[in-house]
């Protein structure tokens, strides 16, 4: 048994009310942003890095049976192993080893129960048509997890050994992704401090996990627009906190203002910030709209910018950057910038809020269908019968191509 084992974004929700008309707030904002994205790790000192060479395989006795692509549900179904590395402050990164999945056993005072010493990613395997697991855009992921461990105090690592690992512990789950289209192997690394203390500080030991789940289609019925509730009374992430890192006390937060949403009829917040009513994300996903500019009649796919209150998502950064390759060509604008609910609202009215949709990994794109927003219905320029733009589909179907090596692409990593 492993000496740290465990049973199984959204900030903390408070108003928060930008007094921009001073020239110290706005210096106190920007230092809070500059201390946020470059934080001190906790394994700067000079210890042993994560050794992909020192693997230890133990394979299961008991392989689970596979489940009918159909029945999968997300998050609920797990492959018969895990990959787990322990840290210490003394030596750095223990050997790794892929074990059969268990439980976790820690002691009641292990700090990630008392003050949250959690990140996480989330990425996808994909089995492509000559049955060869591929990763999407790997390095991304590895860049946000140790940004992310580090602003809490928990050790980084090469990012290339765990890729490494990473690739190994999905080969060998290879047989859970199912054959069809739209299926992959989700991934859920995690970093947790393991040191037995109710004292607050840099935690001493730490354990990175990895578990993985098939997946099937987000939207297994085809596309299906969602509406979203503007959300104000709340707020997801402000200047200088960690709104832009993948911590779990990020996400339990976002919960009663969805489930307040829901109750009302919408699936999902769309977060607003500040006085402005600056748009920010939609429930745990980055937003984006297609605008027809009032001046020029141009298309801009405009999304906010990363100004250390808006999640680093590696869909967004893909979704951007398809953007830029495909459609700029074609006269389109292409622009990380704040906007207003009360500008989006406006173009709705003036018919050139051509369309809207989150990203993130689980769902690559979600079509939205309109936000309600103070006591109002903001249409996102998709018809009755329609459940998706031709943006967002095309989106989809660009970023599927790589994922699933149709498109041999950069960013796509086989699995050796």
């Amino acid at each position: 048994m492993m000496r740290h084992l465990l049973l199984p974004r959204c900030a903390p929700r408070a108003a928060f009310n930008v007094q921009r008309s001073s020239s110290f707030g706005a210096s106190v904002l920007r230092a809070a942003r500059q201390y946020s994205i470059q934080p001190t790790a906790a394994s700067d000192s000079k210890t042993l890095d994560i050794d992909p060479r020192k693997l230890v395989i133990e394979r299961t006795g008991k392989p689970k049976a596979l489940k009918d692509s159909k029945d999968l549900v997300f998050g609920a179904n797990f492959t018969d192993h895990m990959l787990t590395i322990e840290w210490d402050k003394s030596t750095g990164w223990h050997e790794p080893r892929i074990t059969p999945y268990q439980n976790l056993s820690l002691d009641p005072a292990t700090c990630v129960f008392h003050y949250a010493f959690e990140c996480f990613e989330g990425m996808k395997a994909y089995k492509d048509k000559a049955g060869k697991i591929r990763l999407f855009r790997p390095d991304k992921n590895m860049e946000r997890f140790n940004k992310s461990a580090a602003r809490i105090a928990l050790p980084t690592f090469g990012p290339t050994n765990l890729i490494d690992l990473i690739a190994k512990f999905a080969k060998l789950e290879s047989r859970f992704i199912p054959e069809e289209r739209g299926y992959s192997l989700y991934l859920r690394p995690t970093m947790i401090g393991t040191q037995k203390t109710l004292g607050v500080g840099p935690p001493g030991s730490a354990l990175l996990y990895v578990i993985a789940s098939p997946v099937g289609p987000y939207y297994p019925t085809g596309f299906k627009a969602v509406s979203l509730e503007a959300t104000d009374y709340a707020v997801r992430a402000w200047p200088g906190g960690v709104g832009d890192k993948k911590l779990g006390a990020n996400y339990a937060p976002c919960i009663v203002p969805q489930r307040e949403a829901m109750s009302r009829g919408f699936q999902q917040n769309l977060w607003l910030f500040g006085e402005e009513e600056y748009v920010t994300e939609v429930g745990t996903m980055n937003f984006f709209v297609v605008i027809r500019n009032k001046e020029t009649g141009q298309k801009e796919l405009i999304t906010a910018p990363l100004d250390g209150t808006i999640l680093e998502g590696v869909t967004r950064d893909s979704v951007l950057s398809l953007a830029k390759e495909k459609l700029a060509p074609e006269g389109w604008k292409v622009v990380e910038r704040k906007y207003t609910m009360p500008e989006l609202a406006q173009a709705a009215e003036e018919g050139r809020l051509i369309e809207a949709f989150g990203s993130g990994t689980a769902a690559i794109v979600s079509p939205v269908r309109s936000i309600s927003w103070k006591g109002k219905v903001v249409n996102c320029g998709l018809k009755d019968h329609e459940e998706s733009g031709e943006t967002t589909m095309k989106m989809k179907q660009w970023m599927e191509s790589r994922q699933y090596g149709d498109e041999e692409h950069e960013w796509s990593y086989v699995c050796e």
